[in-house]
């Protein structure tokens, strides 16, 4: 895979695209389309704002991190399992940092990057899925949703940092690596 299409894997095609309504709109959309591109049938992101700009990444990256909240918040209240509700409570708190630590980094860029963390309509869809869900099959669910999502989102960080267009974005996503890699990890054992 190039390193485009590593970057554009989208969320649960997850962790990260767009095509739904802004944060704070009715439902929760979770990648980045509506301004910044639209998911292709292969469930790629076919990204307006190329995933390898700085605005690009930076929504992908806003769009993972909501996605994975809005979803671990479900889990808090329709999860059944204590570990599911323990994995959930610790990537709301990691995701919510990862946001911080995004909207720190874009802070004075030139040009302007604004993260929008607009879902894509493939996260939007998980979401969805999961809202319907109790118990043991939104469990089972979640796990499976939380693997996909993180190996999006690790492809997104890897693909940007080895060829985005902005250095401290770059820094960003390299250093996030491990982080998604040991969640994608824990995400697994969930199964």
């Amino acid at each position: 895979m190039t390193n485009k299409v590593l970057m554009v894997v989208s969320a649960s095609a997850l962790a990260l695209a767009a095509c739904g309504q802004k944060s704070g709109e009715a439902g929760n959309d979770m990648n980045v389309a509506v301004d910044n591109g639209v998911m292709a049938d292969n469930g790629m992101m076919a990204d307006a704002a190329s995933p390898n700009s700085a605005q690009g990444f930076a929504n992908t990256a806003a769009a993972s991190d909501r996605f994975e909240i809005e979803s671990s918040k479900l889990a808090a209240t329709q999860g059944q399992s204590a570990a599911v509700k323990s994995f959930a409570e610790k990537m709301i708190t990691a995701h919510e940092e990862s946001t911080s630590k995004l909207k720190a980094t874009t802070i004075g860029l030139t040009p302007v990057v604004t993260p929008d963390d607009t879902l894509s309509a493939a996260q939007q869809q998980d979401l969805d899925g999961l809202k319907a869900k109790t118990g043991a099959e939104f469990d089972t669910a979640y796990a499976a949703a939380q693997v996909k999502a993180h190996q999006a989102a690790l492809g997104a960080l890897k693909g940007y940092a080895a060829s985005g267009d902005t250095p401290a974005l770059k820094d960003f996503a390299n250093g996030l690596v491990p982080t998604v890699t040991a969640h994608l990890n824990m995400a697994k054992g969930l199964k």
